[in-house]
């Protein structure tokens, strides 16, 4: 890694990275990246290299399989996988973060013991079904609605926008099991077979993101046993707000590391780009745009691991959260943009990874909570 240097990190935070990146030279070659994102397919092999390493459980409890190392840990995971890319970060979010840590926070001590150390060994993903056709950032508004019957819930509704449901086992599935509750109530969390009979899955083309896209879900009379109600019947909304930190770290960290891949992978091409018999590299302008690009990317990940400490002392920092996944994923956006311009018609072309970048980057400001929805809740901790 060329400019994302290792100063700060910890002997077992570099040996995190130096073994991820080792695993994925070897699992996902560079190359090979642009022919899954053509043909829309999950890199599994990279997927289940990393959880026989072990680093689908780096954050889970030990008594499960995990490691239990800290969030400056994770935060040296995720930002590695953004770096090498973005859809192997993104498939390791979805499962192990997204989904996984509701699990981990909320789930039966039968149910940790049973889907826990299958998550770490690779042989369960999992997808978090949340968003729907009428409700994305308004959570609180969901249709979705799971009635009890004896021993089972009986599951009806939409989701979509389900990040990685075509490849997912299970679903991790936030319905409303009272209609008659105001917002914010009677909503409730239950882990869905995604082979049942009633559940269809269907794929969405997708900007970028195209390996671990997004998908919608079609629930119809689906037999959910009441043994996988995640918590509380009706106490979904808390489960929801206590994994967001984590969720929006990660999202922060991806893209501070891709932020660096853009960056290194534009200033390559400059080396060898000659204009008027020297390398572009020896023009001021396109200095200039690459060094804006080291700026952005390195402010990004000093506000990643800012939120990884805070975490890690035992704080809350919602505020910070919520900063730190605008600033890095605005950088994000704004570092492939600029990218793409220092290689001119070549960053607008499929035979170069940089317009890959590009789509890649775009979604980081719209999913995970909106920017827009982050500027709200900073707004709202201001006393504004």
């Amino acid at each position: 890694m060329e400019f994302m240097n290792t100063a700060g990190l910890t002997e077992d935070q570099k040996m995190i990275r130096e073994s991820v990146l080792d695993i994925l030279e070897r699992t996902l070659p560079f190359e090979g990246i642009r022919k899954l994102d053509d043909e829309r397919v999950f890199p599994h092999d990279a997927y289940n290299a990393l959880a026989e390493a072990g680093f689908m459980g780096l954050f889970y409890p030990e008594e499960y399989g995990g490691t239990g190392a800290s969030a400056s840990d994770l935060t040296a995971l995720v930002e590695t996988l953004g770096y090498y890319y973005t859809g192997i970060a993104q498939g390791f979010m979805t499962t192990v973060i997204y989904a996984g840590m509701h699990i981990v926070h909320r789930g039966s001590p039968e149910m940790k013991a049973r889907v826990l150390p299958d998550i770490i060994s690779g042989k369960t993903k999992l997808a978090l079904a949340m968003s729907e056709p009428g409700t994305g950032s308004d959570v609180a508004g969901i249709k979705t609605n799971a009635v009890r019957d004896g021993d089972h819930y009986i599951l009806n509704g939409n989701k979509i926008w389900i990040t990685c449901a075509h490849v997912a086992d299970k679903l991790v599935v936030v319905c409303k099991t009272d209609p008659t509750a105001g917002r914010h109530k009677g909503m409730s969390t239950l882990l869905v077979d995604a082979n049942a009979p009633g559940v269809d899955i269907r794929p969405l083309k997708m900007l970028g993101r195209r390996t671990t896209h997004a998908n919608e879900i079609f629930f119809t009379d689906v037999k959910v046993p009441v043994e996988n109600l995640i918590g509380e019947e009706g106490d979904a909304w808390k489960g929801l707000m206590a994994a967001l930190n984590v969720e929006r770290l990660c999202l922060a960290a991806i893209s501070a590391g891709h932020c660096f891949r853009i960056t290194e992978y534009a200033a390559n091409y400059a080396r060898d780009r000659i204009q008027f018999g020297q390398p572009i590299t020896k023009f001021q302008a396109i200095q200039h745009k690459l060094a804006d690009m080291l700026i952005l990317a390195e402010t990004a990940r000093q506000s990643a691991w800012r939120v990884a400490d805070l975490i890690d002392q035992g704080e809350n920092p919602v505020r910070e959260t919520s900063i730190a996944k605008i600033v890095c994923s605005d950088a994000n956006v704004k570092c492939a943009d600029t990218g793409l311009q220092v290689m001119g018609g070549a960053g607008y072309s499929s035979e170069y990874l940089m317009e890959m970048f590009y789509r890649d980057a775009r979604v980081g400001p719209i999913g995970g909570g909106s920017n827009e929805i982050q500027r709200n809740i900073i707004a709202k901790l201001m006393d504004l």
